[in-house]
């Protein structure tokens, strides 16, 4: 059905219905609407094609319709559940409510953050949002339900629209849930130890560093007890009574005798029924930090696989400790059963190399060479997620790209949740966000809280402030958008606009064009790394900024690029900042981009027809 049959239908179930109101308020028979039972008109006020602006002038007609859509709350609580199923988990069955406020408060507040979202391209085209950018957002004061439900409801709109209103949904709600994330985890480092879970830590990390991923320490327990639950079948049919079968994970440990038995089972589930391994042949990879992806790829690294064994060995009742040994994280299972400070009375559980056991002298063989006894210890809670941190920075540092970069803001921020007054650590961070040029203000912040906890740092720190104040001075002197046209004479030579999806001759990825120049703008060192002078026509040719598949920005020469003849969508994160849409063969530049290239809308319809025989 057409959707303008799909809307002449609606505005007659709306026409009808008003007119059965008016019968039955005038001619006093007892027929029309006013005569049908409650529960039949309940079922009539909940019709789809009925909107709640449909709802509220039925109300004002008459009191009897009022009692029945806001009196009795059904109306308004199916309404509710039609437009954001999602929020329905979050309202207890028995609870009561007022349907008709909650559906007001969710209306109003989702309105209050399209107007919010809209405004951000404006406001923050030409520079990263500052911390303060949110503050409309914070300032609502409502129900971060509501806000993240609105949120969400946005960034799963169609998939090819509304990119630059996703962009900035996006960057709300990774903002808002890491905030919030952020107090969580400041709340779970101060709670007393024998209340600490270490899945709780390492889970709030996950989350912290993928915010739009939908992931939850009950998930993360679910996935785990049902591993528990595949160990405990097979005891089940080998050892009926042992005591892991009953076990709880309430910190209850078996009898020492019995626990072998239960890592011997626990080893043949995890590594050769379920196939979990050490990640070896991608073993730098973000992902395998993160206990989510873990359990979903079953690899990891030696500190993640260690997290998940000693969870589900607890479930059965079975005491690991973590290991902070250098270079490969380990897991220590006592051999006496009053415990022990002798490292001898220890075999180390190394769970990247599926559970295997070893003795402390066969420990210094997984790294090549002798440890001091310190490193056989036991580490707190802190400590692993100390660990854990610390890694994902050093793999954010591995490379210079966007996603590197995030990876290292949070890595920071997470460290410095744990170190307040790192003074290296903080150092870094204003460092880092210095070379990324955003958050000025958030530098000179940092460096305020350097010169706090260490006055000796003044010289360092003062040079930085330096620099600093003299970047946001140039930032300020750029902030208007410098307008390109075609039809200027230096821009003749300009072949190719904004939004055209093209394919490097050279290197053969697949970009988006998002800004260009009449000729190089970079500066000598970087043409020379470059090799610029050696292509045929240098650095005096158009070039071009483009968004790139891999997820990294280039700038490339006009006689490096070509018209891709199967054009696709850009998967990079910083599409939406520029296009509003993807056309099958092209991005149409939203409003800011239009306003820097003008022209360039024109000659990319010329271009497209051109290209691909159609607009």
């Amino acid at each position: 059905m057409t959707t303008s049959k799909m809307a002449a239908l609606e505005e007659e179930s709306r026409n009808g219905l008003m007119a059965l109101l008016e019968e039955g308020e005038g001619d006093g028979d007892g027929g029309g609407l006013m005569a049908l039972p409650e529960e039949v008109l309940e079922q009539i006020f909940c019709c789809p094609s009925l909107g709640h602006l449909d709802i509220v002038s039925i109300c004002l007609t008459c009191r009897k319709l009022q009692e029945v859509c806001q009196g009795r709350s059904t109306v308004w609580k199916r309404r509710f559940a039609q437009r954001w199923p999602r929020m329905i988990k979050y309202y207890t069955i028995s609870g009561s409510h007022n349907w008709w406020e909650e559906y007001r408060t969710r209306h109003t507040i989702g309105w209050k953050v399209r107007k919010i979202v809209d405004s951000f391209s404006k406001r923050f085209f030409t520079k990263e949002v500052p911390v303060e950018g949110f503050k409309d957002i914070e300032a609502l004061g409502e129900s971060f339900r509501f806000i993240e439900d609105e949120l969400l409801s946005i960034l799963n709109a169609d998939g090819r629209k509304y990119l630059t209103r996703k962009y900035y949904s996006r960057k709300i709600l990774c903002f808002l849930r890491q905030q919030k994330l952020m107090k969580t985890l400041k709340e779970f480092l101060s709670s007393p130890p024998e209340q600490k879970r270490l899945i709780e830590g390492v889970v709030l990390i996950d989350q912290y560093c993928n915010p739009l991923v939908d992931t939850s320490l009950e998930n993360i327990l679910l996935q785990l007890d049902h591993i528990t639950e595949e160990v405990k079948k097979v005891l089940r049919l080998t050892k009926s009574s042992h005591p892991s079968i009953t076990a709880e994970r309430d910190g209850t440990f078996i009898d020492f005798e019995l626990q072998q038995q239960a890592l011997d089972v626990l080893n043949c589930v995890l590594y050769k029924q379920l196939k979990f391994k050490g990640n070896e042949n991608d073993y730098y990879n973000p992902m395998n930090s993160y206990v989510h992806e873990v359990l979903k790829q079953k690899k990891g690294i030696p500190i993640t696989l260690c997290v998940v064994y000693s969870t589900i060995a607890k479930n059965l009742g079975v005491r690991l400790e973590p290991v902070s040994f250098p270079g490969h994280f380990l897991l220590r299972w006592c051999q006496k059963p009053e415990g022990s400070d002798d490292m001898l009375d220890y075999i180390y559980i190394d769970a990247f190399d599926k559970g295997k056991r070893c003795t402390a002298k066969e420990c210094e063989h997984l790294i090549g060479q002798k440890v001091a006894a310190n490193f056989y210890s036991s580490v707190t809670i802190k400590d692993v997620l100390f660990r854990m941190v610390t890694n994902l920075f050093h793999l954010g540092k591995r490379e210079a790209s966007d996603q590197s970069y995030q990876l290292l803001r949070n890595a920071l921020d997470l460290y410095l949740t744990l170190a307040p007054d790192d003074v290296q650590y903080l150092m870094l961070q204003a460092r880092l966000y210095f070379h990324l040029g955003i958050n000025p203000e958030k530098v000179l912040d940092i460096l305020q809280h350097i010169q706090a906890v260490d006055p000796l740092q003044h010289g360092v720190v003062g040079h930085l402030v330096q620099l600093t104040l003299e970047q946001i001075a140039r930032k300020d002197q750029t902030a208007e958008l410098q307008v390109k046209r075609h039809t200027e004479e230096k821009h003749k030579k300009i072949d190719f606009s904004v939004g055209l999806i093209m394919k490097h001759k050279r290197y053969g990825y697949d970009c988006v064009i998002y800004g260009w120049d009449p000729k190089c703008m970079m500066g000598l060192d970087w043409m020379r790394t470059m090799g610029v002078h050696n292509l045929p026509h240098g650095p005096d040719q158009p070039f071009y900024n483009v968004l790139v598949q891999d997820g990294s920005c280039r700038y490339a020469a006009q006689e490096n690029l070509l018209y891709n003849s199967s054009p696709m969508e850009i998967g990079h994160q910083e599409v939406g900042r520029y296009f509003s849409e993807f056309c099958g063969t092209h991005y149409v530049a939203n409003e800011e981009l239009q306003t820097q290239y003008p022209d360039d809308l024109v000659l990319l319809s010329q271009l497209v027809m051109k290209v691909y025989d159609h607009p």
